[in-house]
């Protein structure tokens, strides 16, 4: 018996009889985004009874605030008291952009040139912040989890936050969702078909809490994943629930 079958089985014995037939597993995760959809996607997830991943930055909302301001404390900490996991996507949401050569990390907005030079106690502290945030909300830290911006990581930022202990997480390519992706080259119905077809046991899935960019939001459609992946024997757990797909 392989280490992923044992894993499968183990997890299909921990759950509801309903999910026995499991085949495989695989993991849902999220980042935050304008944060529009945040609501309806946690209702989606209760209705699946499946539990996620979250990786949380301070990013601007379609409301005008901020997606770890104190007023989403009632969402975050409905998803808490649910059973999800969580992790930092950083706090400003900002692009890893190599090491310099003193052993320091390049840190800078999306396509902006300059930013920050930080040290291991400032890139630690980046990683952290949102986790501080997060606790004052729900009364609960991270998972120990992080997910760089754009999955864009070097030598020096991993070993920065692994010391301050946050694994780094990233996602597989079949679980790219494409949400990101513009829909006028990347239609809603081929990426829905693509994720069913091709995602298999063990992939990571990356969803984001609303996407400015697209103008057909395709979080909507998460709903025919999550139902097309079940019926094709694929469960849903944690990262936490195996620690071997943390990276």
């Amino acid at each position: 018996m392989t280490g992923r079958t044992a894993f499968a089985l183990a997890l299909a014995a921990a759950v509801p009889a309903a999910a026995a037939h499991c085949t495989g597993t695989v993991f849902l995760t999220f980042d935050t985004g304008h944060m529009e959809p945040a609501a309806a996607i946690a209702d989606l997830l209760d209705k699946h009874q499946v539990k996620a991943t979250f990786f949380l930055a301070n990013e601007k909302t379609k409301r005008g605030d901020t997606s770890l301001d104190p007023a989403w404390a009632p969402f975050w900490k409905r998803l808490a008291d649910s059973g999800h996991a969580f992790g930092s996507h950083t706090w400003r949401h900002w692009y890893v952009g190599g090491d310099t050569a003193d052993g320091k990390v390049r840190y800078a907005p999306f396509r902006q040139s300059g930013g920050e030079v930080l040290d291991a106690q400032a890139f630690c502290g980046e990683v952290r912040k949102p986790e501080e945030a997060f606790r004052a909300m729900t009364g609960r830290g991270f998972d120990g989890l992080w997910r760089a911006p754009g999955g864009k990581t070097s030598a020096k930022a991993l070993e920065f936050a692994k010391a301050c202990g946050f694994s780094h997480a990233g996602w597989s390519p079949a679980g790219f969702s494409g949400d990101e992706l513009p829909a006028d080259k990347y239609p809603s119905d081929k990426l829905v078909a693509r994720q069913v077809k091709d995602i298999k046991d063990g992939d990571i899935l990356l969803w984001h809490l609303g996407i400015w960019s697209r103008t057909d939001p395709l979080w909507p459609r998460l709903d025919e994943v999550i139902g097309g992946l079940k019926a094709k024997g694929l469960c849903f757990a944690r990262l936490t629930d195996d620690k071997r797909w943390i990276r």
